[in-house]
């Protein structure tokens, strides 16, 4: 979640983000613009849980580098 994805990728990139330090190459797969934090929030929360990674699965979004389970 971020105003600023130009950004946000560069910290990726760059080993900044603490939870993708150790992750990486990385790519844009899917921009999502919510109206609000607050929903845009409850969408990301979507798509971290297990549902949301199964739908990314069957609409060949899916997640380069993520494990099963995980």
């Amino acid at each position: 979640m971020t105003s600023n994805l130009t950004q946000r990728i560069k910290d990726h990139k760059s080993g900044k983000t603490r939870s993708t330090k150790n992750r990486g190459p990385f790519s844009v797969k899917e921009i999502e613009v919510c109206n609000t934090r607050v929903m845009a929030r409850k969408r990301e929360k979507y798509w971290k849980s297990g549902c949301g990674k199964e739908a990314l699965k069957y609409s060949g979004i899916e997640q380069s580098g993520s494990s099963s389970g995980s």
